[in-house]
This record gives C-alpha cells, sequence and structure tokens, in this order.
C-alpha cells in the first residue's frame, strides 16, 4: 500500500477517535510533510480536511436518521461543544443541525464519501536523473493555495504570462512553478515564476523565492501538461516510498524548458523533487 492508501485506511478506521496528523504520518510510515504531499497529490483534498469532512458527513447521516441528541452526535464527531459543531456544520453543509434532524434527510447535503483508491490513475514512471542544484533566486507571481483550491494554479500562470520576458534580471526560456512553505494542513505557496539576478527593480506584488543549493530527484513529464497530477501522484505515493530516499526541507518545483509550448499545453516539463543525501 501506498502512504495514501494506508493515510486512508487509518482515518477510516478510526473516524471518531481524537486523531493527529502525527498519527496519520505514523501509521503511514512517513514524515508529515510526505503524507500531506502524497495525500494532496492522489485525492486533490488535505488529510485533516478529508477527516473532518467525513466526520461531519457522518454526523449529518445520525442527524437525518433522528438523533435524539444533537451534543452526543457532536461528540463522536470530535467537538467539544454544541457550539464549535455547529459552526463547523454549517461551514460544511451551509445548513445547521437542527435544519438537519427537523429535515431527516440528506439529500441536499454535498456529503463526502470514503475515497477508494484508484490504481489506474498512477501512470508508468521513468527512473529519475540525480542533481544537485545551484542556489538561484524565482521571481513571479504567487497565490497560497490548498489541495482543495489548486485548480487554480492555471489562472496563475494566465496572469503570469504577460511579465514573461519583461522582468528585469530574467534568466531567459525557463520558467518554474515553485511549491514552498507548505503546512500540516496541505496549505502552500504556489509560485509561477522565472529566475532573476537579483530581486531588484521587481514589481511590488511579485513574491520571490531563494531556492538554495539541493540534491534533487528529477522526472520528466512528458505528456500533456492537464495530466501533470498523475506524474506528481505517481512520485510521492509510489516512487518515494519504494526508493528509500527522504523528502528534504526544500521547495519542489516544475521547471518549463524552451520545448514547452503554453499555449497548448504541450512540450514537457520536469519535476524537481529535493530529497536528502
Amino acid at each position: 500500500m501506498n502512504p495514501t492508501e494506508k493515510a486512508l485506511w487509518f482515518v477510516e478506521s478510526h473516524l471518531p477517535d481524537a486523531i493527529s496528523l502525527d498519527d496519520v504520518a505514523a501509521s503511514s510510515g512517513v514524515s508529515r510533510f510526505h503524507v500531506t504531499r502524497a495525500f494532496g497529490a492522489a485525492t486533490g483534498r488535505s488529510v485533516m480536511g478529508y477527516m473532518r469532512a467525513r466526520r461531519l458527513s457522518e454526523a449529518a447521516r445520525k442527524l437525518a436518521g433522528g438523533a435524539s441528541d444533537i451534543l452526543a452526535v457532536a461528540l463522536d464527531a470530535g467537538y467539544g461543544s454544541h457550539e464549535a459543531f455547529t459552526r463547523a456544520f454549517r461551514d460544511q453543509f451551509g445548513t445547521t443541525p437542527e435544519l438537519v434532524r427537523a429535515g431527516g434527510s440528506t439529500q441536499n447535503l454535498d456529503l463526502v464519501e470514503p475515497i477508494l483508491m484508484d490504481s489506474s490513475l498512477l501512470t508508468a514512471l521513468g527512473p529519475p536523473r540525480f542533481e544537485t542544484s545551484r542556489a538561484f533566486l524565482i521571481a513571479g507571481l504567487g497565490e497560497r493555495y490548498s489541495c482543495e483550491t489548486s485548480a487554480g494554479i492555471p489562472m496563475l500562470w494566465q496572469r503570469f504570462g504577460p511579465y514573461i520576458g519583461n522582468i528585469p534580471g530574467e534568466v531567459p526560456d525557463v520558467a518554474y512553478g515553485v511549491c514552498t512553505n507548505g503546512d500540516d494542513a496541505g496549505n502552500f505557496d504556489y509560485v509561477a515564476g522565472v529566475e532573476v539576478s537579483d530581486f531588484s527593480d521587481l514589481p511590488k506584488d511579485f513574491y520571490r523565492v531563494r531556492v538554495p543549493a539541493q540534491k534533487y530527484a528529477v522526472f520528466a513529464h512528458r505528456e500533456h501538461i492537464s495530466t501533470i497530477r498523475r506524474t506528481v501522484n505517481t512520485i510521492w505515493n509510489r516512487w518515494l516510498p519504494a526508493s528509500g530516499h527522504e523528502i528534504a526541507d526544500a521547495p519542489d518545483f516544475e521547471r518549463y524548458g524552451p520545448e514547452f509550448d503554453p499555449r497548448s499545453g504541450n512540450g514537457g516539463l520536469e519535476v524537481w523533487v529535493p530529497i536528502k543525501g
């Protein structure tokens, strides 16, 4: 089983329990950072966000079934008070526990069902090459994303496109999509940018990322850009656990060379994953 499959099993089999991300990571045999990235790549959700949505979905079923004590349902879902449960329930479903119980139905609720892993999502992956990169600087447009909102990244590239070729100190012909500042909730900064010689004279709204000298496993993605998630999923959930390598605390990034055509999405790119050693 890959880390995401192990995490899914652990969450589903401990749904009523007070488990933490450390518990999920330990059950998966990888670090907190690794399980967060692997889970997000495979499912499009954060680990803890999925667990919260699943608990609230099961709570909604109990309420629609006529549960007599809302506080008991709240406690079973991991909430310490009626108020905290109601707030989370409203955020998830746009209604209150009382209304769901009174209506006796979950028909209008967007319930989150257990995820069944589909191994066909994993593509054949060629072996990586290993490189130790020099330190370099990236500048561009960035946003804070979650696993659930990362589908908005192509729009960021669309916004950044007109800047390419007109940025002070720009190194031409190569662009980078950099993931950095990830947290346990699956949030991360993504920067669509280019290498620059220094950070002076940049537009005021630009993100600035210092990529340190670092050893990387470098994977070629030769298919259309729309299938990049399959490659990333395979790296984090198949290759990395079997490789014996550990992830390093450094940015990971996509490298788009001159052969990549941003208009068609063809031409291929590279995925650079930081590893220890």
